[in-house]
């Protein structure tokens, strides 16, 4: 076959060797900003987990008492959940997974450059950040970061598989069941795991992390922060109506049968 040049077509040639970014569907374009989102709340969450945070109650609560006290980490993280169920949903499971194992695979990169900035010699100047400011945020996150982002691979699979399962038990109806029962199973998980591995294997493992909690703290710490991950489930199943709304607006997609959620 005779080599085809520009001149042998009606195609400018400037337009061939540039041909510009690809055109994809709307429907990929929503599932790729879902994606980036997750990557973003993720990696906020891992970075914002080393401030914590008290609210005082009027009143006392089970579990509470009269204070809330958790890690601001909690401002983005249950988003991550809500965008897996969206994802599954709509592009069924084996495109959410993908999403979770690129949020995780993003987050670990992270971390491993969070660590080679650690590693990097340090410039005595007064208008540089003391290595001891340094040091309090991105060094004594480092078992905790690990720690979450392990029960963030497992939590989210665990609530892909959930959603599933609820999903084709109702055949197809009751979205808020399949929603919020599959987050507030996986939520649970997600509490123990990430309070057990960062609070006490982590500092067993590791010198100078801190002294390990007794398993009896480690299930209290962990139920406290399940208790309002459960009532921020509750809360978000209004917003996980209004996201099928906007999908479904934008790209004119319809949440998969049961029997096709691959």
């Amino acid at each position: 076959m005779a080599e085809l040049h520009p001149r042998d077509t009606n195609t400018p040639a400037d337009a061939l060797a540039h041909p510009g970014p690809p055109e994809i569907s709307r429907a990929s374009q929503v599932y790729l900003w879902l994606t980036a989102t997750s990557v973003m709340c993720l990696l906020i969450a891992d970075i914002l987990g080393v401030k914590l945070f008290q609210f005082h109650l009027p009143v006392s609560l089970p579990f509470f008492g009269t204070t809330i006290e958790h890690t601001a980490g909690m401002l983005t993280f249950p988003i991550t959940f809500l965008i897996t169920d969206w994802l599954n949903d709509y592009y069924g499971k084996r495109a959410a997974r993908r999403a979770v194992l690129v949020s995780f695979t993003m987050a670990l990169l992270a971390f491993i450059v969070i660590q080679a900035a650690r590693a990097l010699p340090y410039w005595t100047a007064p208008f540089n950040v003391t290595p001891q400011a340094f040091e309090a945020i991105f060094g004594s996150a480092s078992v905790m970061y690990l720690a979450s982002i392990t029960a963030y691979l497992v939590n989210n699979f665990l609530d892909i598989f959930l959603f599933g399962v609820f999903k084709r038990a109702t055949g197809g109806r009751m979205i808020w069941l399949r929603a919020t029962g599959s987050t507030l199973i996986s939520q649970l998980v997600d509490s123990l795991v990430v309070t057990f591995l960062a609070l006490y294997i982590g500092r067993k493992l590791i010198a100078g992390s801190g002294e390990p909690m007794s398993l009896h703290e480690v299930l209290k710490t962990a139920m406290t922060g399940y208790t309002l991950k459960f009532v921020l489930a509750l809360v978000a199943t209004s917003v996980l109506y209004l996201g099928h709304g906007l999908i479904h607006r934008v790209t004119g997609l319809r949440p998969l049968p049961s029997d096709r959620q691959q």
